[in-house]
């Protein structure tokens, strides 16, 4: 029977498509942005943001494929998103951050078959499947124009994407490239990138903090740590296939909200609701202990705080058939911020790690803290790898960390 056309970008049925799935190859954690993470002039206006604007986005995938899905986030919008127009492409010399693009690479992007969409308060919408082929760890360039802009300067975005993204006025969606734009390390309303992947590709998701997030990492060079896990999966015929989601930001936390939602609170928008994930690494916990009180009582509560929340986390992971792995956390001696004299928050975190190293809850544990923990003096990190204040990595340090996951955990 014949059934007419198909609406453009249509995947055929489940019966159809058997063999095949949807999978995230990247994703960023959305955050409502702060006032000094917003577009700069002009782009940022007394009611609104990116009136008749162009912005170009790289992001960095982990799986391959040869047909994608883009979703783009509103979920602390203030106000509708109108998305005019958008388009794919690979980037100039497939670098990240720049600005041009590949001659004849660049694709249209639709939603239900038209050029543009409108995303309401709070929600998030998903392209329609575009034939646009990525080679594993490779830089895809993202383009939107917003002819009306959003009217509102509550946006969604991930400021630390450690990345260029550039804007201009006008339509450029399908420019070759934008001289005189204007440059930012900031990523923008969009949110993850899908692949269509065969039975055996499936995902880690990471949820985490700065330490995730790669603050001490190179703008445009990808060092993270989870970037080095992806190159080390990779090498290996038997973990060639997995994806690895950074589902972190700066300053987050899991108990209470700070820099973006806690944990408890996002877990399901962040790790349940993306496709394709079978494993998640729970990598978090340091900023809870350092913004508590530096008093007995305060930090006993957040120790076990945690410790419960590590709980929740795994057993509503189990419930979707994801296996979960602990991440110890690691040290902070010498911060000025949250090292204390008497050391009680350096004591809630060695009762952290203990559990996590020896409670059998998790599925596995990855022991970061022995990873970059100074020998000399375990209260500090290594020298060489961090970047001065005593809490965050360099890239050599996320390069140990990198290192330091058993490539085993993600075999079938």
């Amino acid at each position: 029977m014949n059934r007419g056309p198909r609406r453009p970008g249509r995947l055929p049925g489940r019966s159809a498509a058997a063999g095949g799935r949807w999978v995230h190859t990247w994703t960023s954690m959305p955050q409502l942005t702060e006032p000094h993470n917003m577009p700069p002039p002009p782009f940022t206006g007394e009611n609104g943001v990116f009136v008749d604007a162009t912005l170009r986005q790289t992001v960095r995938v982990s799986v391959g494929g040869g047909r994608i899905r883009l979703r783009f986030s509103n979920v602390f919008g203030g106000a509708a998103l109108p998305i005019t127009s958008a388009s794919v492409a690979l980037p100039a010399d497939g670098k990240a951050g720049a600005s041009g693009i590949e001659p004849g690479t660049l694709r249209p992007v639709t939603f239900s078959g038209r050029p543009g969409t409108v995303i309401p308060v709070g929600a998030q919408v998903v392209s329609d499947p575009l034939p646009f082929r990525v080679a594993p760890r490779s830089n895809v360039t993202v383009t939107v124009h917003l002819a009306e802009g959003q009217a509102s300067t509550a946006i969604t975005s991930h400021p630390g994407s450690r990345t260029t993204s550039h804007i201009k006025a006008g339509d450029h969606v399908n420019a070759e490239d934008l001289p005189g734009a204007t440059a930012v390390e900031h990523w923008y309303f969009l949110s993850g990138v899908e692949v269509w992947a065969g039975p055996s590709t499936a995902a880690l998701a990471v949820v985490g903090d700065s330490l995730t997030d790669g603050r001490g990492s190179t703008t445009d060079m990808n060092d993270r740590w989870p970037d080095r896990l992806v190159e080390r999966l990779h090498a290996h015929a038997a973990t060639s296939d997995v994806a690895v989601l950074n589902q972190a930001a700066g300053g987050n936390r899991v108990l209470n909200d700070g820099l973006g939602p806690n944990l408890l609170a996002r877990f399901d928008r962040d790790v349940l609701a993306h496709s394709g994930v079978r494993w998640l690494v729970v990598f978090e916990g340091i900023n809870d202990i350092g913004t508590a009180e530096a008093t007995p009582q305060a930090q006993q509560r957040v120790a076990e705080d945690l410790i419960a929340a590590y709980e929740q986390i795994i057993v509503r992971a189990h419930a979707h058939d994801i296996r979960v792995y602990g991440a110890t956390l690691l040290p902070f001696g010498g911060n000025e911020g949250y090292d204390d004299a008497e050391g009680l928050r350096e004591s809630a975190r060695q009762t952290v790690n203990r559990w996590i190293r020896t409670s059998g809850r998790f599925d596995a544990v990855i022991d970061f803290d022995r990873a970059v923990r100074d020998p000399a003096d375990p209260r500090r990190l290594r020298p060489s790898f961090e970047v001065g204040d005593h809490l965050h990595l360099n890239p050599d340090g996320y390069r140990a960390l990198g290192d330091a996951v058993p490539i085993w955990l993600f075999r079938r």
